[in-house]
């Protein structure tokens, strides 16, 4: 008689190949049809599961885990964990974990990507040609704001932020920085010469200014009128890192009277809804949350959820654990 496995829900659609590795380990629950669950749906999934492997679409709360005596580990995709409530996990004996590093270069290429299309007004000038107005070519036409030598404000300086700024050093650029804690003098120098800076200085001098801090009720928010206003006319601001840590409506009122010259989103408040005045904006590059989106960097990712579910049904400590207490 074969041993009975443990239950394992996959909360998203994933990879066939990396489905039929944890199939070795795991009885699995899938949905390939990639539906979004409620926390009701959740709830009802969770029963009796050993573990599940998620994005940030599931929210892990006090009321949810209190529901699932049996569930040990939660295991997400992501480096972003603002989903989990690790206070209430530890009070469950829940193990939560991450997929930190596998993901750094991938977002920092994209972020690049999203500067230089919305300092360029890529997205805006792609529009005009294809709704057939293009003419003639114009002196002026589509004119954006310079990258090469111009100053990059980096706000959030962990791996990722220090992948971006490396990339600085083709462009001729001045790196400024501001987060939580300066790095030391070694890490500084490794990212293009980084300068710390108070938080004041980082938004009245940068001429692109990327976001890269996680989300927390206190970063909720941190760029909002008071931050837009101090930040040069003909500067760019670039959203990579989580919806919330900006104020939507606060920036589209930024954009639309000329406050500042463009921004580019990847994440939005409420995603994967989002506020609708930003279509109507033309510079403004908005993308669906795809930084980490090349198939080597995502396969990665799910590579790390499964390392840490396994380590946790073998009886071992899972690599990524943030939660350390609940041991």
């Amino acid at each position: 008689m074969k041993p009975v496995k443990p239950k394992l829900l996959i909360a998203r659609a994933m990879f066939p190949d990396a489905l039929a590795r944890l199939n070795e380990y795991f009885e699995l629950e899938q949905n390939q049809e990639d539906r979004i669950f409620s926390q009701d749906e959740l709830a009802e999934r969770l029963q009796g599961k050993f573990g599940m492997i998620c994005t940030s679409s599931a929210k892990i709360n006090r009321d949810l885990l209190s529901k699932l005596p049996e569930l040990k580990i939660i295991s997400t995709i992501a480096v972003g964990y603002d989903n989990f409530d690790l206070q209430a996990c530890t009070e469950h004996q829940v193990m939560a974990t991450n997929a930190p590093d596998v993901l750094n270069e991938t977002t920092a290429d994209f972020a690049w990507a999203l500067m230089m299309a919305t300092a360029r007004r890529v997205t805006e000038a792609e529009h005009f040609l294809r709704a057939g107005e293009w003419k003639k070519w114009g002196v002026d036409s589509f004119v954006g704001v310079e990258i090469h030598g111009s100053r990059l404000g980096i706000l959030g300086m962990g791996r990722i932020g220090q992948a971006i700024a490396r990339r600085a050093a083709g462009f001729g650029m001045e790196v400024i920085y501001h987060n939580r804690r300066r790095l030391n003098a070694e890490q500084e120098l490794a990212a293009h010469h980084a300068r710390y800076v108070d938080k004041e200085t980082l938004l009245r001098e940068s001429d692109h200014l990327i976001l890269v801090l996680p989300y927390s009720p206190e970063s909720h928010h941190t760029i909002g009128v008071a931050e837009l206003a101090k930040m040069k006319p003909g500067a760019t601001l670039i959203n990579i890192a989580r919806g919330g840590i900006v104020d939507d409506a606060a920036l589209i009122h930024a954009l639309r009277y000329g406050k500042i010259a463009g921004a580019g989103l990847d994440v939005f408040e409420n995603e994967p809804r989002f506020h609708p005045d930003f279509l109507d904006l033309k510079n403004v590059v908005l993308t669906p949350h795809i930084a980490s989106a090349s198939e080597r960097t995502r396969r990665a990712m799910v590579n790390r959820a499964m390392i840490n579910v396994i380590a946790a049904v073998r009886g071992e400590v899972p690599p990524d654990l943030l939660n350390r207490d609940v041991l």
